[in-house]
């Protein structure tokens, strides 16, 4: 489905009972909606999920120029307000999570509570040249040249030999990016610096994170622990950056356990 929401055409889908509490997912750089299928079934059981696809990516209009996580927050509040989803449960992984951070600093009172997955709430300066060499890489020669080590960092070793099909599935989805939208949300997320504001965040928190991650280390989440009052911390062993997928089963205990509690 599409919904035009802060200029752009957002597309998204609905699944689960509606008038059950809401639950938004939203997905990492490069990604699109279908990285949460294997979360879909048990979520739609008892409550309405959306999810969506970011600006720049999926069916999502891809409008050339910088992006800003402000930008992306407001294109997810467009669409929970056409929707008139007042009061969700957000879900978000790696780009998402900072999406979610992003929204529960400026709008309170939007989420019930906040699952940060595989994210960080800083980028460090010695980051972010590597940043600046996927700009350079996508506008030169596209998203193919990235493929392989995104899944790389993506995966840990043994999954990629082991299940070439689900790992396909989500690098055909990184391919089909456009570059633009690529390179807007790096701009968005590039100079991410929210972790001396964590403290403010009043919400019920869940921070889930592959032991193997290295875009988003434990290390990180272990930092956006510390800062958000009583937030809880999950680390599922052989599990890398998306650990929804590579370890399906321990993260949707870790999730619905938490949402349930909610």
């Amino acid at each position: 489905m599409k919904f035009l929401g802060n200029r752009i055409s957002i597309q998204y889908e609905l699944f689960g009972p509606e008038g059950a509490p809401t639950v938004v997912l939203s997905h990492s750089l490069g990604s699109s909606l279908i990285m949460w299928a294997p979360q879909l079934p048990q979520l739609a059981q008892n409550f309405q999920v959306l999810c969506y696809d970011s600006r720049g990516h999926g069916g999502t209009a891809a409008p050339e120029g910088e992006y800003s996580l402000d930008m992306l927050g407001d294109d997810a509040l467009a669409l929970m307000d056409g929707l008139n989803l007042h009061q969700v449960h957000w879900v978000g992984l790696s780009m998402g999570g900072m999406i979610g951070q992003n929204i529960a600093l400026r709008q309170n009172g939007r989420f019930k509570s906040l699952t940060l997955c595989d994210t960080s709430a800083q980028i460090p300066e010695e980051g972010r040249a590597g940043w600046r060499d996927r700009i350079a890489i996508a506008s030169e020669q596209g998203m193919e040249p990235l493929a392989d080590p995104t899944m790389e960092r993506w995966f840990t070793a043994p999954y990629l030999a082991e299940n070439p099909s689900s790992v396909d599935a989500i690098r055909k989805q990184f391919l089909a990016t456009a570059p633009a939208g690529y390179i807007g949300c790096i701009h968005a997320i590039k100079t991410l610096d929210y972790l001396d504001q964590l403290h403010a965040i009043d919400l019920p928190t869940m921070i889930i994170v592959g032991a193997d991650d290295l875009g988003t280390p434990v290390a990180a989440s272990e930092a956006m622990q510390g800062e958000i009052p009583n937030a809880k911390l999950a680390v599922l062993k052989d599990a890398a950056h998306l650990s929804n997928i590579e370890q399906a089963d321990a993260f949707n205990a870790a999730l619905m356990g938490f949402l349930n509690a909610q």
